[in-house]
């Protein structure tokens, strides 16, 4: 009679990389945001795998999560092992008819910065389906299937990537508004618009200008860039402008800066890539169109 034995059986995939996610990163939290998952769930995933191996990879306390030793020696393999798969995978979508190509953008950047420039990147890319997905953060570019993305982040967060502007900030409004602003000082007497995303906009200009506004932190605020950049234009108060987002809503006169004068954030429009190689060649007219000027 042929016998066939039971094979020992591997940890879960999803454990193993739930725990590389959570040991690089430093953190569930971080690694459930990157995954797309609760933090419950890559606790549960870890969980599993240390049942499996018998053994703690990592020390809970109350301040946070801890690597043991034997979750350190685990790490570097596993991120080898994921980065390696990031680049068959990567490879093998390239094999397709019909390519694709994947943008990731900060939703205000994608509204307001990449949104007027996709027909001339569809222009040097013809026959080629240009998809944009707007994110909060940017992506891991080594394990998820984005060819570039754009965001503003300190430029030393990317040594690779290629900065397309500074960022730098300045109030805004429409100019039936800016007609009434002599001063800086007089921005204590109208609202402030805000942005959750960068909400100490106002306190960061503010402190760098020499003003004082009792109103500071008061006013409307917005999930959204672009609601609030709309509020703007239509009277509703005056909102901190990033240079690269308002640039042509000041070009074509629908906003006005009412003082001279910028503060630099710290930031830049960052554009990155993955750095698998035989991507660049196929992306350089895209990547050349993004640093390029609008006309």
């Amino acid at each position: 009679m042929a016998i066939t034995p039971q094979r020992p059986k591997g940890p879960p995939l999803n454990a193993l990389r739930a725990f590389e996610a959570a040991a690089r990163l430093g953190g569930f939290a971080p690694a459930a945001e990157e995954l797309g998952v609760t933090p419950g769930a890559i606790s549960q995933h870890i969980k599993t795998l240390e049942d499996w191996a018998g053994t703690p990879l990592f020390t809970r306390r109350s301040q946070g999560v801890r690597l043991t030793r034997a979750g350190t020696d685990l790490l570097p393999g596993l991120t080898f092992a994921f980065d390696q798969l990031g680049d068959a995978v990567r490879h093998l979508r390239s094999t397709r008819p019909q390519p694709v190509v994947q943008v990731a953008a900060l939703p205000s950047v994608a509204q307001l910065w990449l949104s007027p420039r996709l027909p001339a990147l569809r222009a040097v890319l013809p026959g080629v389906v240009l998809s944009v997905t707007a994110l909060e953060r940017p992506p891991n570019l080594t394990r998820e299937l984005f060819d570039l993305s754009v965001f503003l982040r300190p430029p030393a967060e990317v040594p690779s990537g290629i900065v397309l502007a500074p960022d730098s900030i300045f109030p805004v409004c429409a100019p039936a508004l800016a007609a009434g602003l002599r001063s800086p000082a007089d921005l204590a007497h109208v609202p402030l618009l805000h942005d959750e995303t960068w909400g100490e906009d106002w306190s960061h200009w503010a402190r760098a200008a020499g003003v004082r506004l009792p109103n500071v932190t008061d006013g409307p605020r917005f999930s959204l860039y672009a609601l609030a950049l709309d509020a703007a234009r239509q009277g509703a108060g005056v909102l901190m402008g990033h240079a690269c987002l308002v640039a042509d809503a000041l070009a074509r006169g629908d906003l006005v800066c009412p003082f001279p004068g910028d503060t630099a954030t710290g930031l830049a429009l960052v554009l990155d890539r993955p750095s698998a190689s035989g991507t660049d060649d196929r992306l350089a007219p895209l990547i050349a169109a993004l640093a390029h000027p609008l006309p």
